[in-house]
Parts: C-alpha cells; sequence; structure tokens
C-alpha cells in the first residue's frame, strides 16, 4: 500500500509541476542586463506609406512641399480589437502621405524622384535638406512611417494584423497588442520571419532571456511576421482533455489513502 501511495503522489507532482515559471516568465536576468540597441532605425521598403513635413521660419515658403494632409496626428497605435481587419482601420491613411513605389522611390514636390528604398529615415532626412537648401533657408523636414505593421499568429490571446504609427516597435510591443501569449505559448522559441527586399530569413526568439533585447530582433521591421509555437503541454491537454480532471482526482485519492495509513 505504502509503495502505491508514493506512486501516486510522484504521479501528481510531476503533473502539478509541468507548468515551470522558467518557461514562462519574460526577461529572466535583467538586473544584470542593457540593452545596447538604442541606435535602431527601420529601413524604408517599397509599399511603405511617409509623411513628410517641411517647415521654414517662412511658412508660406514651405507650403509647395507638402502634400495636404500628409501629417499624421492620431496616437501611436490603433486599437487591436477585431486585428484581423485592422487594414480596414489603416482606410483614412490609404490616399496620404507618400507611397514608395516598387522602384524603391518617391514622388516630391519641386524636386522630382527621390529614392528612398533601402535608407534610414535620418538618411532620407538629410538627402532632403540637401535638396530643399536650394529653394528654402535652414528647413527642418519631419517623416514618420504611416503604415508600420507586422502579423502576430499562433497561441496568443489576439492574434492578427497589428499596424502602429510609430519607427520603432519592439517584440514586446507586437505580443502586448495581442494581449499578451497564453498560457501554454512557447517563450523560448519565438518564431520571426522577416522579408527584407525579397529575402526572407527565419529567426529564433527567446523571450524568457534579458539578453534578447540585444538581439537584431527586438526591434521589428516593417511586414515581420511572428509565430508563437504551442507547448507540448497544451497539445497533451489536447489530445486528452479530461487530464486536469484525472490530475484532480488521483490529488484526491493520495491525500484520502496518505489520511487513512496515518491513522
Amino acid at each position: 500500500m505504502k509503495k502505491i501511495l508514493v506512486l501516486l503522489l510522484i504521479f501528481t507532482l510531476l503533473f502539478s509541476s509541468c507548468m515551470s515559471n522558467k518557461k514562462i516568465l519574460y526577461l529572466q536576468g535583467s538586473q544584470n542586463s542593457t540593452n545596447n540597441s538604442n541606435n535602431y532605425e527601420p529601413i524604408i521598403q517599397n509599399d511603405d506609406r511617409l509623411s513628410i513635413r517641411v517647415n521654414t521660419l517662412e511658412i508660406e515658403a514651405s507650403f509647395p512641399f507638402n502634400l495636404e494632409g500628409s501629417q499624421n496626428n492620431s496616437g501611436n497605435y490603433r486599437n487591436p480589437i477585431n486585428s484581423v481587419n485592422s487594414s480596414n482601420n489603416n482606410s483614412n491613411n490609404s490616399n496620404i502621405g507618400y507611397l514608395v513605389d516598387q522602384k524603391g522611390t518617391i514622388d516630391f514636390p519641386v524636386i522630382g524622384t527621390i529614392n528612398v528604398a533601402g535608407f534610414t529615415i535620418d538618411q532620407v532626412k538629410i538627402l532632403l535638406k540637401e535638396k530643399l537648401s536650394v529653394y528654402l533657408k535652414d528647413p527642418i523636414v519631419n517623416i514618420q512611417l504611416l503604415n508600420f505593421k507586422v502579423t502576430i499568429l499562433g497561441d496568443v490571446a489576439s492574434p492578427g494584423i497589428k499596424i502602429f504609427n510609430s519607427n520603432r516597435v519592439t517584440l514586446l510591443d507586437a505580443i502586448g497588442a495581442s494581449y499578451d501569449l497564453t498560457i501554454f505559448g512557447k517563450r523560448t522559441n519565438i518564431l520571426l520571419i522577416r522579408d527584407f527586399q525579397g529575402v526572407k530569413t527565419f529567426n529564433r526568439i527567446d523571450i524568457t532571456k534579458a539578453d534578447f533585447v540585444n538581439s537584431p530582433f527586438y526591434y521589428l521591421d516593417q511586414n515581420d511576421v511572428i509565430y508563437i509555437e504551442s507547448r507540448k503541454a497544451k497539445v497533451d491537454a489536447t489530445a486528452l482533455p479530461n487530464l486536469s480532471i484525472i490530475v484532480s482526482v488521483v490529488s484526491f485519492i493520495s491525500t484520502l489513502l496518505f489520511l487513512i495509513i496515518k491513522k
């Protein structure tokens, strides 16, 4: 009887401890970690839509270089609820700003065609300032990416397309916009699919480790796809839907036998 009791107790402990904190907690070891990726800037790609505003001390002089309605004054992030249809939420921005065509260029007022794909936003600012200096005195150029979007799939509370009005979006931002991973989402082996100028890469990320903030995948690029794999515990639970009931029964029987033997 004692052997049976020991086996039952071991069985119960194995199931009750299957969800280790080490597999769930984010950024473990963060006290000794430093983020060295503050200089990150996204690279402009084809199909990006840019808001470009030109200002000078002589306000009227800058009018010919600004598209009407090209400035976006909305918040940093659109509501992710019903995010599967979030592309519809961006319809107000679909005809504003400058669309980077398949040649990587935009048509800028007065100046003409400018190649911007493959450059950072700061590099395009410098380029525009040089070209505008011919027409304006001390021009100020502000550039914002209007249609930054990523797709997050798998074991998250709200999968779908997430659209941001920000030039710097992190993996944690995307996870937050998806209302976090479920308890079964595998945090140690997240797949990030990145497509840059037609070249796709497949990258694995462990967000339970604090040093992941220094990886090249902490900041997201336009059109990144994030896939959250399910942990084995969920697969097992799907294959054996009454597992929780079984564990509860075994635990009850173990406790009952322990009380009987103790008497």
